[in-house]
């Protein structure tokens, strides 16, 4: 029996009632969203049964979640946590006229000044995302320190995208909103609600266009950068009609294309932007995640169970297998020279260990023990070291500084003993090393990447990540892209 079903005034008409008084006002009727956001599973996914059950007795700080501790019984709130878990009985729906009918542009394309409002170099700025308050604050990298704060929509996922000049940022909330800043201005530029569970968004290198992946409705979603407009949405099914989720779409810029992963059909789409038509290549096994090698020509992807493929996209076929275990990460790699040859390391979310591979042979050339499991790596061109976590260990206080020529451990850092400590990116020149404490009352912890002594800690609301302007605008070998 269901939690949300069991007890005195415990059946599901009880429990819906409950809702529609005291939540639907604010995130819809049908769960869909509102004022607040979404309230299905799969927007519900990562936020712990301890978290649900505390947000709904205590509310959310500066905004305008209350709380019912000692307006609802325990019971009540502990039903009504469960059954927020469960799909609605009828199966919500996104379509194209939903989604012109949710955008909001705030400013015109061309409105504002096109000089920065600010004196901080606008390349060397920083985007935390602070997931605790639901904001956005703009660092300065070279005083850091904040410069502005937005407020975003609930649940940010997948790291915010570039424009490549650097001035405008798009950002997709996990309940399926896109919205667009404008950086030199510090401004809102525009938002529209592209689905229901959103996995993140792409901007092509040419300005023109944002796709957006999502899991709920199965849809990519291509929008006109400039307002944010709906151009075409694509559903994603399989030759034999059955729809897929997406597990994430990137720009890939030397190619002039984007890229997706699917989840649940053992494919990737290249979309170019010349045609916009899809282009299917099938594969052996699905791909939950993948990395780009630097000319963009082949991607190293991998499933949940571990298996990796390595797959050239000008041929359009699988080329190599990959030895990994466990649950490598490989959207968090990196690569670096080593002894006159390409490498790339990826951490593992299930092992205490990255994997380092030759990006010409495509074979394991080492494994490197860690703390226990991780999910980012990252490195500079202008530094010898490589950073790496634990957070999904009993170490996620500490984390590991490894030379990337000998690819021995040679220091760590703790920021907070006790407290999760993840997520590196630095600065445009690389001589500082930013760490995000992430706690309610967490930081950006700032080292000097030569010596690993702390510079200065910036007060945050659980920063959950950090991206330099410079780094992601010029796809930084030591980052993500």
């Amino acid at each position: 029996m269901p939690a949300w079903a069991g007890g005195p005034a415990g059946s599901v008409s009880d429990v819906a009632t409950d809702y529609v008084q005291h939540c639907a006002v604010c995130h819809g009727a049908d769960r869909l969203g509102g004022m607040g956001p979404a309230l299905l599973p799969e927007s519900l996914e990562r936020l712990k049964p301890d978290a649900m059950r505390d947000l709904l007795r205590n509310g959310r700080a500066a905004t305008q979640m209350p709380g019912f501790a000692g307006q609802l019984p325990e019971a009540t709130l502990d039903r009504l946590a469960a059954w927020l878990r469960t799909a609605p009985a009828v199966a919500p729906h996104w379509e194209a006229a939903d989604i012109r009918a949710s955008r909001v542009v705030h400013h015109a394309p061309g409105s504002l000044p096109d000089r920065p409002v600010f004196q901080a170099d606008p390349s060397n700025l920083f985007l935390v995302v602070e997931s605790g308050s639901h904001h956005l604050s703009v660092l300065d990298g070279d005083a850091q320190a904040p410069i502005h704060r937005f407020q975003t929509r609930f649940a940010l996922h997948g790291g915010p995208k570039f424009s490549r000049d650097g001035r405008y940022v798009f950002v997709a909330s996990r309940d399926g909103w896109v919205s667009k800043y404008d950086l030199w201005n510090l401004a809102l530029v525009a938002e529209v609600r592209v689905g229901l569970n959103t996995r993140n968004v792409a901007v092509s290198d040419d300005g023109r266009w944002v796709m957006a992946g999502n899991t709920l409705p199965r849809t990519l979603v291509l929008l006109r950068a400039d307002d944010l407009s709906l151009a075409r949405v694509y559903p994603v099914a399989g030759a034999d009609g059955r729809a897929s989720r997406v597990s994430a779409v990137y720009d890939a810029a030397p190619r002039q294309s984007f890229i997706a992963a699917l989840r649940d059909i053992p494919a990737v789409w290249e979309i170019p932007y010349a045609t916009l038509e899809p282009r299917v290549i099938a594969l052996d096994d699905v791909l939950d995640d993948f990395f780009f090698d630097q000319p963009y020509r082949h991607i190293l992807g991998a499933s949940r169970a571990g298996a990796g493929q390595v797959i050239d996209l000008d041929a359009g076929r699988k080329v190599a297998d990959l030895a990994l275990t466990g649950m490598p990460h490989l959207g968090s790699g990196i690569t670096w020279r080593r002894g006159g040859r390409e490498v790339m390391a990826s951490p593992n979310l299930r092992q205490g260990a990255l994997s380092v591979i030759d990006m010409q042979t495509w074979q394991t050339v080492a494994t490197i023990p860690t703390n226990g499991p991780g999910f980012f790596l990252r490195s500079h061109e202008a530094t010898p070291y490589a950073w790496t976590d634990a957070m999904m260990s009993p170490r996620r206080d500490t984390l590991q500084v490894i030379d990337k020529q000998t690819l021995a451990v040679v220091g760590s850092v703790t920021p907070s003993p006790g407290r999760t400590a993840a997520h590196v990116e630095f600065t445009r020149d690389g001589r500082y090393a930013l760490v995000s404490l992430m706690e309610p009352d967490g930081a950006i912890v700032v080292y000097d990447a030569a010596t690993l002594r702390e510079v200065k800690r910036l007060p945050m609301d659980r920063p959950v990540g950090k991206y330099n302007v410079f780094n992601k605008t010029t796809r930084s070998s030591g980052t993500s892209h």
